[in-house]
């Protein structure tokens, strides 16, 4: 059971926050920092391009955190009500020229309460900041049907790659789509002759599964489900792939062969083989994602993929079961637009964007970086 208080949605007009909490607030948007830490013991820390910085202020305390945090949450400052363990909650504030967004997770940790706040960004990169072919990018997002899965840990920009997909074809114009969210991140612009629609999970639907379920019946060509979490709306997604609709999400897998196997393994043991029958049926790609460190400290990070096409030797090896093979066809299928990540590392390390140590940790074999 979910023990989570949810608070969900935008608060248009949250209670005042503290000088201090808008300033650190107003510092991790002007850093370009994807999230910002408050817990006691530590001074209020920022991840920047994947690293943890320290702004300069001191160590907070357990009362100061909750002073911090109590105009948005009343009573957290307090005794947490039975029950009460984490509180997500979403707002925007005006901060100099611009709205800004955030999305606030606060917790209890050994009776102190503490936040990690992530700055949502409020405009959709390009794919040449973001690294992501745009070649890639049109192939997948004209596809006529099918289950297109990005993969990656957290934090490796799965969400931003389908938000500018997405938007391609929003812009193009022609277009149903419709998305299910938590929350909902990028917000799509108006677009001639297209039609979106955004679901936030907890807000506008209750789960993932029910906003796919009830997003068929409202005429869709695109669907984007934020990320896949259990068998209902896996077997949902495969539902809507398999009846002409393209379906995009993510799983949170390291590569695409783990992609492959974390969706069987969603389904009980004996439902598996009809699974992966319908998988290998349904799959149009696998796209797995990291973000290495560039060559110096801080600096921005640089998109390392994996792209594996359902081929017909890709959706046999689907079909039996047999995943490990999956690397061979990566290697070997670069006229199908394959790509494995130990290329993709070693071609990041031969222009330059990352070091030889950072190459070495991501590649299977040192000496494949030399060929």
């Amino acid at each position: 059971m979910n023990n989570a208080a949810r608070y969900t949605g935008v608060m248009q007009h949250p209670p005042p926050l503290s000088e201090r909490l808008l300033a650190w607030l107003r510092r991790a948007v002007e850093l370009g920092a994807s999230d910002l830490h408050l817990i006691a013991g530590h001074p209020p820390v920022v991840r920047l391009h994947g690293d943890l910085v320290e702004l300069p202020d001191p160590p907070l305390s357990g009362e100061e955190t909750a002073q911090l945090l109590g105009p948005l949450l009343p009573g957290l400052s307090g005794k947490s009500p039975a029950g009460q363990t984490d509180t997500d909650l979403s707002f925007e504030l005006p901060l100099g020229s611009q709205t800004s967004r955030f999305r606030v997770n606060v917790f209890r940790a050994a009776g102190e309460v503490g936040a990690c706040v992530r700055v949502v960004p409020t405009e959709i990169p390009e794919f040449d900041w973001a690294g992501f072919p745009p070649g890639l990018a049109e192939r997948l997002a004209f596809l006529r049907d099918g289950l297109v899965i990005l993969s990656g840990s957290t934090g490796s920009g799965k969400t931003t790659t389908l938000a500018m997909i997405v938007n391609l074809v929003n812009l193009r114009g022609g277009y149903r789509i419709i998305t299910v969210e938590e929350p909902v991140e990028y917000r799509f612009p108006r677009s001639a002759n297209s039609v979106v629609t955004q679901r936030e999970v907890g807000q506008d639907v209750p789960t993932f599964a029910d906003g796919l379920k009830y997003g068929l019946r409202q005429d869709p060509d695109v669907i984007l489900v934020g990320e896949i979490r259990d068998q209902e709306t896996a077997q949902m997604a495969l539902s809507a792939a398999e009846t002409g609709h393209l379906v995009l999400t993510t799983l949170h897998t390291r590569d695409a062969k783990g992609a492959i196997t974390r969706y069987a393994d969603l389904f009980p043991q004996e439902s598996q083989r009809d699974v992966r029958t319908l998988l290998a049926l349904s799959l149009r790609a696998v796209v797995a994602q990291r973000l290495l460190p560039g060559v110096e400290r801080g600096a921005k990070r640089h998109l390392a993929l994996e792209v594996l096409w359902n081929t017909h030797p890709i959706a046999a090896a689907i079909r039996t079961g047999k995943v490990e093979s999956i690397d061979n066809y990566l290697l070997t299928g670069r006229e199908s637009g394959m790509l494995s990540f130990d290329e993709s590392v070693r071609l990041l390390l031969k222009s330059g964007k990352i070091t030889r140590a950072i190459a070495e940790q991501n590649v299977r074999e040192a000496a494949f970086l030399d060929r």
